[in-house]
């Protein structure tokens, strides 16, 4: 008798941590992205890095930009790609319709936040952000770190008490 496969959280494969210190995430939307097979390996070696990427609308279609996905090493000749192409991202044209409508008129960002694998496709979580300004950033920073200590006085006392 096969085992059932437990379903569990997609894992990870490149993230963009910076965006979330600095954007306020308003808003996030899985999309598919077209890749080669190349790509495709070279991301699940966890070779894809999301730091300057963002997304924008062109032409009734939505590219991701920015986005450094290293060479696949055993790939030869032919079977390469280009590192930093700009890629299609795969939404429903009501919904590119909404994300470009939202961007123009608020002066929001589209900002990719990660890159997994959801059942054995490449997915990518973008953001609609609206940008913080440098003493948004120092507020947020100050306000985790008092999040943080009064959660290690909280065990420290339920631990001596």
């Amino acid at each position: 008798m096969a085992a059932a496969r437990a379903s569990k959280a997609p894992r990870a494969l490149a993230q963009n941590r910076r965006a979330r210190h600095d954007y306020d995430i308003l808003e996030t939307v899985e999309c598919g992205i077209a890749l080669v097979g190349s790509e495709v390996k070279s991301i699940r070696a966890g070779k894809a890095q999301l730091r300057d990427a963002y997304a924008r609308v062109d032409g009734g279609e939505m590219w991701l930009h920015g986005v450094h996905v290293a060479p696949y090493e055993f790939a030869t000749g032919f079977a390469g790609h280009d590192p930093e192409r700009p890629r299609k991202l795969l939404l429903h044209r009501r919904q590119i319709g909404e994300l470009a409508a939202r961007t123009q008129q608020d002066g929001l960002a589209l900002v990719p936040l990660s890159v997994y694998l959801n059942e054995g496709r490449v997915k990518v979580e973008l953001a609609l952000a609206r940008g913080r300004k440098t003493y948004d950033k120092r507020h947020a920073i100050a306000a985790r770190d008092a999040a943080r200590d009064v959660e290690r006085d909280s065990a420290r006392s339920r631990r001596s008490g």
